[in-house]
């Protein structure tokens, strides 16, 4: 439970990088401090979300993904896709047909030029640039039906001879304006000025028939000006893992960008996987990304590092009032003031200044975020600030991993090696981390005051552990959390490297009766409680008996309760292994076992009955170089 231990130093140790951009960093080293002292609550604030997208106009529905069935604080976000079933109640549309808009290009200052020659983008949130790869046989290797299920797309269309021209980007959409973003970062805590979207270009935004806006986007599509040295190209490898895990972790009830389908090209691409000096010809491949929006934090640091605060302020009201309009329309009557300290003056009214509600729900959000995460194992492996999204989706999949024997430090980054600073422990410090880079942005451009930065990142702090602890609770089935129960857990886990998975899983088989025989109480666990030796199993018989011990203190039936903690404990979650079996596959042009695993991950929760292999430990393989451990060449 240690994951927020040293939040404080590395927050102090990072703030010099705001500094030397010349942003006026609100964070004071006394605000700071007092960041680091969790798992209790150490701003004695009541645990509360501000704003509902629930409650909103259904711009904001559909922005979270279904929901764990037994998440009551996440249901309401979630509740709209959950519900949607494909093309229920809702008219079929054609490709030529669909409902363009376009506010992104149409509200914000854009590029004079539409050339892709890499280059400084200056005064423009994005360039306007049509795709520009090779293709030569497009195949379709796969799509989501719930995303064309959004986009009131017909699934016939897919049918089409020419879908795979229109969504590798050889073929225009009717329609559509092809643009790329611009946007900046700290990448492994440093400050690296201009970045923006080097292989992604999103083809526009449509609204569906319930008024929801989307954008689409290819990656993978070829260069535009913000690739600098890069081709702008996509590897099929990569491709099929960020088209399986967007759905995947979209049906684990977690926010995240979408995947409509993805393509072959026909051509090859170099790549140089492990960065050793052997590159090899891969074949390439486009994904169709879909977001509400695909704005990230460093949308906004690139034109405050270039003290352009004019566009800051137009980009946080078009985000405001597109994708956050419930705070566009508050009003004091909903008594959004909040004391932060004895003094007369430390007061935040979240209703006279709206960027700072803002400020506080992307706080929110992004705790909300991470704490799913962590309660499936899942490590992003690159939470950069340009890949962290202002609407709490999971955005940007390249190294990631989902955990197999329980590590704390596990990252799924070769190039995080040395530091581990995107390790699965340390996410929910850098997600604060990230959201102090967002809020000085936004101060630095006068928009919020250091009492409104400060208050947002006490918002993170009591969100995270808020969430956190409720999921863990679920997971365990317990009436009431437990902080020494779960550490306890948590450390043996780590220990004896178990399968977090897996052993989540199998806790649902223990009854909740403290007259089972002592030899017989670790029969549930016996699966995935490998090679342990006698004294490690008096820690966990010990463990056991505490964790009955709480479960009798709850009137909960056993099979009310297995079936609660089913539903938050998934049984199939997108193991690495099972990607590369998959790649392996369609490399040679079978593609049966993508979308067969695309089917299987669309119900983690469910028993499936003959898709057990999809449930089982990893292989001895599945940990040799290039499955477990990945770098960002993709």
């Amino acid at each position: 439970m240690a994951m927020l231990s040293h939040l404080s130093a590395s927050l102090l140790s990072h703030t010099a990088t705001a500094t030397a951009l010349h942003f006026r960093h609100p964070l004071t080293s006394a605000s700071l401090a007092k960041l680091h002292s969790y798992p209790s609550n150490p701003f004695n604030l009541r645990p509360k979300r501000f704003f509902s997208p629930a409650g909103s106009s259904p711009t904001n529905v559909s922005m979270d993904s279904p929901p764990r069935k037994a998440d009551l604080s996440v249901d309401s976000v979630a509740d709209g896709l959950k519900k949607q079933s494909l093309g229920e109640g809702k008219a079929k549309l054609g490709l030529d047909d669909l409902n363009w808009d376009h506010s992104f290009v149409r509200e914000l200052p854009g590029d004079p030029r539409s050339d892709a020659i890499p280059r400084e983008v200056l005064n423009a949130c994005y360039t306007k640039v049509s795709p520009s790869v090779e293709v030569e046989d497009p195949q379709l290797v796969a799509w989501s039906e719930s995303v064309a299920g959004l986009l009131d797309i017909d699934p016939k269309e897919f049918e089409r001879p020419d879908f795979p021209y229109l969504f590798s980007g050889a073929t225009p959409l009717v329609g559509g304006m092809p643009y790329a973003q611009c946007y900046g970062g700290h990448q492994f805590g440093m400050w690296a000025g201009q970045l923006g979207d080097g292989r992604a270009i999103t083809l526009g935004e449509l609204l569906n028939s319930k008024s929801e806006r989307w954008e689409l986007q290819l990656k993978g599509a070829g260069k535009t000006p913000y690739s600098r040295f890069a081709d702008g190209l996509a590897v099929l490898r990569s491709s099929i893992r960020e088209f399986l895990c967007s759905e995947a972790i979209c049906s684990l009830g977690i926010p995240t960008t979408r995947a409509l389908c993805l393509v072959t090209t026909g051509k090859f691409v170099t790549r140089d996987m492990f960065y050793d000096g052997n590159p090899k010809d891969e074949p390439g491949a486009i994904v169709c990304r879909v977001a509400q929006s695909f704005l990230r934090f460093g949308s906004y640091q690139i034109h405050a590092s270039r003290g352009k605060f004019d566009i800051v302020r137009a980009l946080a009201d078009y985000t405001i009032r597109h994708h956050f309009p419930h705070i566009e329309n508050m009003s004091r009557s909903e008594s959004l003031s909040f004391s932060t300290g004895k003094e007369d003056d430390a007061i935040v009214d979240l209703t006279s200044n709206k960027y700072a509600a803002w400020t506080v729900e992307v706080a929110e959000l992004t705790a909300s975020l991470v704490a799913r995460w962590q309660g499936v194992g899942f490590t992003h492996g690159v939470l950069n600030t340009d890949n962290m999204s202002v609407l709490g989706l999971t955005i940007d999949y390249g190294p990631f991993g989902f955990l197999d024997a329980f590590d704390p430090s596990f990252t799924p980054n070769t190039t995080d090696l040395p530091g581990r600073r995107y390790c699965f422990a340390n996410q929910p410090d850098i997600g604060l981390w990230n959201i102090a880079q967002f809020a000085s942005t936004l101060s630095s451009a006068q928009l919020i005051n250091d009492k409104e930065a400060n208050y947002a990142m006490e918002r993170y702090g009591t969100k995270f552990m808020d969430e956190y602890q409720s999921i863990m609770t679920q997971k365990l089935g317990l009436p009431k959390y437990n902080k020494q129960l779960i550490s306890k857990l948590l450390n043996n886990m780590a220990v004896d490297k178990v399968d977090y998975t897996n052993f989540f899983r199998l806790l649902s088989n223990i009854k909740a009766d403290p007259s089972i025989p002592e030899d017989h109480l670790l029969v549930p666990l016996k699966a995935v409680l490998l090679d342990i030796g006698k004294e490690r199993k008096e820690a966990w018989t010990s463990w056991v008996k505490s964790y009955i011990e709480e479960l009798s203190s709850s009137d909960i039936p056993d099979e009310e309760r297995k079936a609660s903690m089913n539903s938050v404990n998934p049984k199939y979650i997108l193991r690495n292994y099972l990607c590369q079996s998959a790649i392996d596959a369609a490399e040679t042009g079978d593609f049966g076992e993508v979308r067969r695993l695309l089917k299987v991950m669309e119900r983690p929760y469910d028993d499936q009955p003959g898709m057990e292999k999809y449930a089982r430990l990893p292989p001895a393989w599945a940990y040799r170089p290039g499955v477990c451990m990945l770098s960002c060449s993709s």
